[in-house]
């Protein structure tokens, strides 16, 4: 400033005198020497640093307000990478349920595997000796001299095919290793689902205890010793086989029709409780209904199969000892084998006993699905129930149905006088 301040007073006392033209052009050059160097080095070095330090303030100031306004934000807070990650205590849990689930699941395979194996080895040695034991007893009648060995033999071989055959119709095999291909079933759904969570959800302390609880329920449902908590095979009341969690009753929480609360409406919740209705009076009473039939010849061929083996047993035994009563004590002894063998192979050969589980267990299935409906509507709060049209669909395809077609039968459940058809479509 000093120069510029200089030089414009130069200026003005060179043209207020008259001088010569060399000595003004000399000094004009000098003039605008002088003037020139200070701008260039004023452009070139003072202002950039000004801009610059001026946007660094601009920076900063932005960057405290947002920092500000996020540390006051309560949303920002709840949502921040620290509160939303997953837990890792809560996924080590779950990895460790899930590997006993496995553990569970070639447990039930490998052990059904081998009831079932039981069922056919059994009824091959019992029909083999029953039908030994008659051919002795049909020896030893029909021959001349009747031989006490082959009467003793066959005695023997009776007694011993009764002796097995009221063992195997107490265990009843065949429904053993029902049992177990549903625990397999069951556990590697549990499997399924406990792999879900850890894929595509956020697990939480609650998805750790439901994992649990069920792994303990299916463990109670379905026993795998023998002695002391096998299932009883011949019940005097038909229950449903429960393997889930009983959940606690509630009272239930309406929704209206218009508004939409995760996926539940009140129409939703009309439509599910005309499906419950349907499950329980139809799907689950046929199915109960099946069962006790079912039961009811499975204790008849038990009865009889040990019954008749233990009459051919005695009639073997006093085989022609009398004139008088001993061709009727043969034919007991060669018929009562033989009729043995053919309801020895009705019961265990057709499995009449996996019948009856069969039937108990689509009971026991229907029977959950009415309470997994009846626990989302009586769950009061909204955001802990399963989405309603996520819920809707998995209700369709476990009934074999579409969408529509599963309103359809709702709808026609509500009305009065209408035949209602059975929910299910499956089985």
């Amino acid at each position: 400033m000093a120069l510029i301040l200089q030089s414009s007073s130069f200026l003005s006392s060179c043209s207020s005198s008259v001088p010569s033209t060399s000595s003004c052009s000399c000094r004009r050059g000098l003039i605008r020497a002088n003037i020139n160097i200070p701008n260039n080095q004023t452009i070139k070095i003072s202002l950039p640093r000004f801009q610059r330090r001026a946007r660094l303030v601009q920076e900063q100031e932005l960057i405290s307000g947002i920092s500000t306004i996020s540390t006051n934000n309560p949303i920002e807070k709840q949502f921040s990478p620290s509160r939303i990650g997953p837990d890792p205590l809560v996924i080590k849990k779950l990895y460790a349920i899930k590997e006993a689930v496995a553990d569970r699941v070639e447990m039930h395979r490998n052990i059904g595997e081998q009831r079932s194996q039981w069922n056919n080895m059994l009824l091959t040695s019992i029909n083999g000796i029953t039908l030994a034991a008659a051919t002795m007893t049909g020896i030893a009648v029909s021959s001349s001299d009747p031989v006490l060995g082959l009467k003793m033999s066959s005695t023997f071989l009776y007694l011993a095919a009764t002796g097995m055959l009221v063992i195997m119709n107490k265990i009843q095999p065949s429904q053993l290793a029902e049992e177990q291909r549903n625990a397999t079933r069951l556990f590697q759904d549990l499997y399924n689902q406990i792999e879900t969570t850890l894929s595509i959800g956020h697990p939480s302390a609650i998805d750790v205890k439901k994992a649990m609880d069920r792994v303990l329920a299916l463990d109670k449902a379905y026993p795998l010793p023998l002695l002391g908590v096998m299932l009883e095979k011949f019940p005097t009341r038909i229950e449903p086989a429960v393997w889930w969690p009983q959940q606690r009753r509630r009272q239930p929480k309406r929704v209206s029709d218009d508004d939409k609360y995760n996926g539940w409406n009140g129409k939703l919740e009309e439509e599910m409780k005309e499906i419950m209705g349907v499950l329980g009076r139809k799907d689950q009473e046929e199915y109960i209904r099946l069962g006790k039939k079912a039961l009811k010849l499975n204790k008849f061929l038990a009865i009889s199969g040990p019954l008749l083996t233990g009459l051919a047993a005695i009639g073997s035994a006093f085989a022609d000892s009398s004139p008088s009563h001993g061709s009727w004590a043969a034919m007991l002894g060669i018929v009562g084998g033989a009729l043995a063998s053919v309801v020895n192979t009705v019961e265990h050969g057709g499995q009449v006993g996996m019948v009856f589980e069969m039937y108990r267990s689509n009971a026991s299935f229907f029977r959950y699905m009415q309470e997994s409906i009846d626990s989302n509507l009586t769950e009061t709060d909204m955001e802990r129930r399963e989405n309603g049209e996520v819920f809707e669909m998995k209700m369709a395809l476990k009934l074999g149905r579409s969408l529509s077609d599963l309103r359809d039968l709702a709808a026609a459940a509500s009305s009065k006088g209408e035949q209602i058809e059975f929910g299910s479509k499956l089985f």
